[in-house]
């Protein structure tokens, strides 16, 4: 018997092309982003990859209202890179803000916290300290995956790739796109539970 396709049928089948459309043209940038980067310190990538993770990461309702800030613990390029991509850029109705914040403050008020390599030995504090907020913890250095850190870069081969903690970023009363968890290798903390995607 053949299938009749109906209007309303091929509005959905519309639909479904478009919702799946605008996902891979979200994921391009991202995709090209982790598959071209050569240079260690190229923080112009690093930047890009974290303003990208804001489409795929949803803070709770009371982190959606006012500025949508990103702080950087200790003296890295990452501060200029981000505060150049992100200049009149918004999540949401939230505009962006980059602020340097001190690895001994008492407090983190921001949406993403960058902790750069030489205060990586300040991330169990950190850690601890943010552990009740909607903070998306992000590192640069091997290993910390597993110390507290939501979502950590590697070099791997002279690229760079992440490394995402799923239950340090629920813990957080974050939510992730499969999306993004497909574009990293899940850590948990004790083992790997995803492999990393083939170049």
């Amino acid at each position: 018997m053949p299938i009749r396709i109906t209007c309303i049928n091929q509005f959905k089948i519309v639909q479904l092309y478009k919702v799946i459309k605008v996902i891979c043209l979200c994921l391009l940038p991202l995709l090209a982003a982790l598959h071209c980067s050569g240079q260690v310190t190229d923080y112009k990538v690093h930047a890009n990859i974290i303003y990208r993770f804001t489409k795929y990461v949803e803070w709770p309702g009371n982190k959606q209202a006012g500025d949508f800030v990103i702080g950087i613990v200790g003296d890295s390029p990452l501060y200029e890179e981000l505060q150049a991509l992100t200049s009149n850029k918004s999540v949401g109705n939230q505009k962006i803000v980059v602020k340097k914040l001190s690895a001994g403050a008492t407090s983190y008020v921001c949406q993403i916290l960058f902790i750069s390599q030489e205060e990586s030995r300040n991330l169990k504090r950190i850690a601890l300290l943010t552990a009740d907020q909607p903070v998306l913890l992000i590192t640069e250095e091997n290993g910390l995956a597993k110390k507290g850190s939501c979502i950590n870069f590697i070099i791997v081969d002279d690229r760079l790739k992440l490394e995402i903690n799923k239950n340090n970023v629920l813990s957080r009363n974050l939510n992730i796109a499969s999306e993004l968890l497909k574009l990293a290798t899940v850590i948990a903390n004790d083992n790997v539970i995803a492999n990393t995607p083939k170049p």
